[in-house]
């Protein structure tokens, strides 16, 4: 069993051999955070105590799964908001404790790379991982289980992010990557909009981007909040395709892995599989963004390499994933 609370999603799901969906239930808090623009942790962490014992139920149910079918508990323990993170550990040590079960702490992140574990594809080591999320845009190296180099990362807004700030800017709504991406399709990319290149680095940034949007929008300079979000989209997918491309050359990948709630946008799915030297694997579009049964993978293998956590396992807001 997988329990993911790491942010506004609470989520349980069941996997059999890190690879078969039996459960995914997912309790969005979506609609509660959109009055206020975006993710209010106190809010979100009682949300979690309300939600998270009727989601694993629901998850248990789903997989026609009694707790004695059970091999173990894989819990994201980081990174993530602390108050959220602490729901979903703690209920993961009480049922291991209750029943017997061995626990797993599983990264965030990992989770994330391990979504494409469940799109039934053949991953071949060594790949490149693109992760892009609302805290997140990371480029790493996977040798293997367990193996990470890191590539390059967000030095500022990840991707995520800097598609919630523009998509305030341009009022079309939270969560912001969905609505850009909506307002995108009606839109032509025709502002002039800068790109952080960061030469000689993988790293990313896209806080120069916001804010040149922001100072259009202040000087009223946008006539179309489509083509604004056309272009600001257009900006962002451009960096992380070229960057991406680039370090899949120089380390001499198999494959590309394509994960977290950014890849869910097809416009970057679509121009990373046009560039890319390799094959690009991505989740389905449910598996993308925060998911248990992300995580029942990552722990599975997890288990595999003998790597079990006590209940002295805590929360780590701030993990890395190297």
């Amino acid at each position: 069993m997988g329990i993911e609370t790491s942010c506004d999603e609470t989520a349980a799901a069941v996997v059999a051999d890190g690879r078969v969906i039996l459960s995914n239930r997912i309790a969005s808090q979506v609609e509660i955070h959109a009055r206020y623009g975006g993710v209010v942790p106190e809010v979100a962490s009682r949300q979690h105590v309300l939600a998270v014992v009727p989601v694993i139920e629901q998850a248990l149910a789903e997989a026609e799964t009694g707790w004695d079918d059970l091999d173990g508990i894989a819990v994201t323990f980081g990174p993530g908001l602390a108050g959220s993170l602490l729901v979903g550990v703690n209920v993961a040590k009480a049922i291991s404790l209750a029943r017997g079960l061995p626990i797993a702490g599983v990264n965030h992140l990992e989770g994330h790379i391990y979504a494409n574990w469940l799109n039934g594809a053949e991953v071949r080591f060594p790949v490149l991982c693109l992760i892009v999320s609302g805290g997140h845009s990371d480029l790493v190296l996977m040798r293997g289980h367990g193996d990470y180099v890191a590539v390059g990362r967000t030095r500022d807004d990840a991707a995520g992010e800097a598609f919630d700030k523009a998509a305030r800017i341009l009022g079309l709504g939270y969560p912001g990557g969905p609505a850009i991406e909506r307002a995108a399709k009606g839109g032509v990319d025709i502002l002039k909009l800068p790109r952080a290149w960061l030469n000689g680095s993988y790293d990313f940034s896209f806080s120069g981007v916001k804010t040149a949007l922001l100072r259009l929008a202040q000087g009223d300079k946008i006539s179309s909040p489509a083509d604004a979000a056309a272009s600001f989209q257009a900006a962002v997918v451009e960096v992380l395709v070229a960057k991406t491309v680039a370090a899949a050359k120089e380390y001499r990948v198999g494959q590309v892995l394509l994960s977290g709630g950014v890849a869910a946008n097809k416009r970057l799915h679509e121009k990373l599989a046009q560039n890319s030297p390799v094959p690009v694997l991505a989740p389905e579009l449910i598996l993308c963004t925060d998911n248990a049964a992300m995580i029942a993978a990552a722990g599975y293998y997890h288990f595999q390499a003998g790597k079990i956590d006590g209940l002295g396992l805590d929360v780590v807001p701030g993990l890395k994933l190297t």
